[in-house]
């Protein structure tokens, strides 16, 4: 039996995924516009919302759908606590808060994780799909434009437990394909999957203010206004 869940994700999240490379913090951070400040409280928000996904995945490991993606070596919390150690020492978590569109993440994901466990799939598939893909790109950026050397500050985007990532990528889409699941629980998990995306939308979208602030309004406007297809398993990360 086979769902093809993979691929209705894939083109079922299409216009989500061309959505948020527009947005102009994307762009401009695509383009090289990085600001410190602003890629430091990112961090903070997705510390939220990792601790929160991996807490619901972890919880529900044993569900049938689940469990078969559920890959730890995906996690993501501890080397978000890395990250933020470096930007803000080591009392960071004191320094931190969620924003209100992070807030609003994590509270979809607590409801999910109490009613529909399933559909944590759509918010996974979203986060590490994104993260094992365009998210390697923007971890270039950030090190060139940031000037860090290794991984400090960027060991989020850092799988050290896949070294190949196309191959894992492959596994992991075949094990969306594999799910024993009908055509109705399918689309229930790629209409969340477009909610994550809207999700993080929002919270990159808050952003904008502070790196308005840094760069200006007239060199915002300018990196921002072109438009992206969506053609990439592009996500916030």
């Amino acid at each position: 039996m086979s769902s093809n869940l993979a691929q209705k994700l894939r083109c079922g999240t299409q216009q989500a995924h061309a959505a948020i490379e527009n947005v102009g913090f994307m762009k401009c951070f695509v383009k090289g516009v990085v600001d410190r400040d602003c890629f430091a409280k990112f961090l903070g928000n997705l510390y939220y919302i990792y601790t929160a996904l991996e807490a619901a995945l972890e919880r529900h490991k044993d569900n049938s759908l689940i469990n078969g993606v559920y890959f730890k070596e995906l996690n993501r919390k501890a080397h978000l606590e890395k990250d933020l150690e470096f930007y803000y020492g080591q009392d960071w978590r004191k320094k931190i808060t969620p924003s209100k569109a992070a807030q609003t993440h994590i509270s979809r994901i607590h409801e999910l994780s109490a009613k529909e466990p399933a559909l944590l799939i759509g918010h996974a598939y979203t986060r590490y799909m994104g993260d094992l893909s365009g998210g390697q790109m923007l971890q270039k950026v950030a090190q060139s434009v940031l000037k860090l050397s290794g991984y400090e500050g960027t060991s989020f985007y850092n799988f050290d437990q896949i070294p190949d990532k196309k191959a894992f990528k492959d596994k992991y889409r075949q094990t969306l394909d594999e799910l024993p699941i009908d055509d109705a629980t399918a689309d229930k998990i790629v209409a969340e999957a477009n909610n994550a995306f809207g999700l993080n939308m929002q919270m990159v979208q808050e952003l904008e203010q502070t790196l308005i602030q840094a760069i200006g309004q007239t060199m915002f406007n300018t990196l921002s206004n072109t438009n992206n297809t969506g053609s990439t398993e592009l996500s916030t990360a």
